[in-house]
């Protein structure tokens, strides 16, 4: 997906060789299972949005600083320890087209080196110096972990409003999209105005990106997805084309929906699929993620215009682009 940035040629490949570099060194433990499955989970690789969400917001005003580097890592080490606790809770057996650390080294040592990873993504944070740094960081990881139980209690939730999809959304995923554009602002010296548009830039691209993984799931392959196709039907999740198709759709959409989410039934995916293929609900869908990606853009009109900010509104727009 980056690698279509022409930015990504010219800087962003450099930079985020920088960025594993500090992720290689501070996944290293004395306790080797640690040190094992820390380089298992960091080798698949992944998109690295969120630490590029910290590159980029700080590049935009100017910051090229070590720091900017070490905070982007944190960001990933947040973001991959809350993965490993996903699977576990989730059961899932792939991720990143690989078998997932729970599958092969078991759900206590995936947990417990999650926990590693998240007092690694801290200690990182502490050598910023900055109190807002570590508190903007506190806050987001409460919040990702609320999303979490929301989510939780949501399964095989068939009464769910598209408002309340989008708070689970915004607090479990896009969250750390908003927190790690606002850390590479604050190190950057944002001012008032320059930070609170980095936030809401990160939030909306985090928004879009979410929903069009929810689409993925009825359009996209393993390959794309990182994961099975219909994995979230087979945990009873609620995502938004299933939401649309029991408000939206026919009535034997509808109740073809509803047993599936509250039985967390697998098996009736391919007839859910016809009923998403047959409806307008991934329209619907991609629509409500381009309407995040524009909010996105307008979100940097305020900043300096420069390649930075020019490659900022093209990854805001490759969120989206990753159906075709």
């Amino acid at each position: 997906m980056l690698r279509q940035l022409p930015y990504f040629q010219k800087n962003l490949e450099t930079d985020l060789r920088r960025v594993d570099a500090v992720i290689n060194r501070a996944v290293q433990s004395e306790v080797a299972l640690i040190s094992q499955i820390g380089n298992y989970i960091i080798s698949a690789g992944g998109k690295r949005l969120r630490p590029v969400m910290t590159l980029l917001a700080g590049k935009s005003l100017g910051c090229d600083r070590d720091g900017l580097y070490e905070l982007a890592a944190m960001v990933e080490f947040i973001h991959t320890s809350t993965l490993l606790h996903d699977d576990v809770v989730d059961e899932s057996a792939l991720r990143r087209g690989r078998a997932t650390a729970n599958n092969l080294f078991g759900n206590a040592a995936a947990v417990l080196v999650g926990d590693f990873l998240y007092t690694r993504a801290f200690q990182l944070m502490v050598g910023s110096g900055s109190l807002k740094i570590l508190d903007i960081m506190a806050e987001a990881t409460n919040i990702i972990a609320e999303g979490e139980v929301m989510q939780l209690m949501n399964i095989g939730n068939t009464d769910i409003s598209e408002s309340e999809y989008l708070r689970v959304i915004q607090y479990k995923t896009a969250k750390l999209f908003e927190a790690a554009a606002q850390v590479g602002a604050v190190l950057a010296g944002a001012d008032e105005a320059q930070e609170q548009a980095l936030k809401d830039y990160g939030m909306y691209v985090g928004t879009a990106f979410q929903i069009i993984d929810d689409v993925l799931d009825y359009s996209g392959s393993p390959e794309q997805i990182g994961k099975n196709v219909g994995d979230d039907l087979a945990e009873g999740k609620p995502t938004l084309p299933l939401i649309y198709l029991m408000r939206q759709g026919s009535a034997e959409a509808a109740d073809e929906v509803r047993a599936a989410l509250q039985n967390a039934d697998r098996s009736r995916f391919d007839a859910i699929y016809r009923h998403v293929a047959a409806s307008d609900a991934l329209a619907y869908c991609t629509e409500q993620a381009q309407h995040a990606v524009a909010r996105a853009c307008d979100s940097l009109n305020g900043l300096p215009e420069n390649e930075v900010s020019a490659a900022m509104r093209d990854l805001a727009r490759l969120s989206v682009s990753r159906l075709s």
